[in-house]
């Protein structure tokens, strides 16, 4: 079992950051991805980026790319994601996860799911 304890998000004016963690105890796998999803009201839970727990390379959803950017601490077991220039549309629940079968970026790939977090974004 893996445990994921995220932290961070809040509110923030658009074109502000906000930095989210996630902190990973229980099973420990150096195979596998950590990723951000998130769920707008409304809409599907979305991914946002992805991160290869051994390597550190990374892959981001279109919509983010350049202005979020996911890291991990191996040695803390930390995943982070910085959102930078934030937009009224980057409002959700965000969710940190944990795939230790392989690098997809496809929700259902991914075994273990933190609490999520409100991040609002206002004009």
């Amino acid at each position: 079992q893996v445990q994921l304890v995220p932290s961070g998000g809040g509110s923030v004016q658009a074109g502000g950051s906000l930095r989210l963690s996630c902190a990973a105890s229980g099973r420990t796998f150096s195979h596998g991805a950590m990723g951000w999803f998130r769920q707008a009201p409304g809409k599907e839970r979305e991914f946002v980026a992805r991160i290869i727990w051994s390597g550190g390379q990374t892959f981001y959803a279109d919509s983010v790319k350049g202005r979020f950017t996911i890291s991990r601490d191996s040695a803390k077991n930390i995943l982070s994601l910085q959102m930078n220039s934030l937009k009224p549309e980057d409002t959700a629940v965000y969710y940190c996860a944990a795939n230790t079968k392989n690098w997809s970026t496809r929700e259902d790939q991914y075994d273990y799911w933190g609490q999520g977090t409100q991040v609002t974004v206002s004009l």
